[in-house]
């Protein structure tokens, strides 16, 4: 049985794991396994720049912070050499981060174990499925560009017949001499 001291430093792990899985948007659990220095490095620097905190964790620990949220079915896949990808911004970011990884390097035995979205446990398919989505800020920008195409398109045509318009014979009729 562990001293108090390292029993109470333990459920301060736990703690803090349990408040950074509740503040998160999306976690990914990846096995690490076979993973170079060289690639991890930059997979790393990656996460950092697109907000995503990235850990290789302790799988008994986590097992009991994941439980404590009602992530029972995570438990499975916590063994071995287990990594935690979390996103409190974008819960897309993750899953996108982890998918290109694996995408661009294919010899690696990287794989992803599982994770969760917007609390809820999902699977690898649906990890692997929200990994070929845009960004947020991509998204918005291709729904608020369908919403202006059509209105664009009508600038467009009204433009086209005031310029055919003023330069076409209706401008010359009017502005012809009236006979009397």
């Amino acid at each position: 049985m562990p001293n108090a001291k390292v029993l109470s430093e333990k459920q301060a792990v736990v703690a803090a794991m349990v408040q950074q899985m509740r503040d998160a948007k999306a976690g990914v659990f990846v096995d690490y396994k076979g993973i170079t220095v060289e690639a991890d490095t930059k997979l790393r620097s990656d996460m950092r720049e697109n907000n995503v905190h990235y850990a290789v964790i302790k799988n008994t620990l986590t097992r009991r912070a994941a439980d404590e949220l009602g992530f029972n079915e995570l438990d499975p896949i916590l063994n071995g050499t287990t990594a935690l990808a979390l996103s409190t911004e974008d819960p897309i970011a993750p899953c996108r981060m982890v998918g290109n990884f694996i995408k661009n390097n294919p010899k690696l035995p990287y794989t992803v174990k599982g994770g969760f979205v917007e609390g809820k446990v999902v699977d690898v398919a649906t990890i692997m499925a929200l990994s070929e989505l845009t960004n947020k800020e991509q998204l918005i920008a291709t729904v608020l560009g369908t919403l202006n195409a059509p209105i664009a398109a009508l600038a467009r045509v009204l433009n086209a017949i005031a310029e055919k318009q003023n330069g076409g014979p209706l401008e010359e009729a009017a502005e012809a001499p009236a006979e009397a």
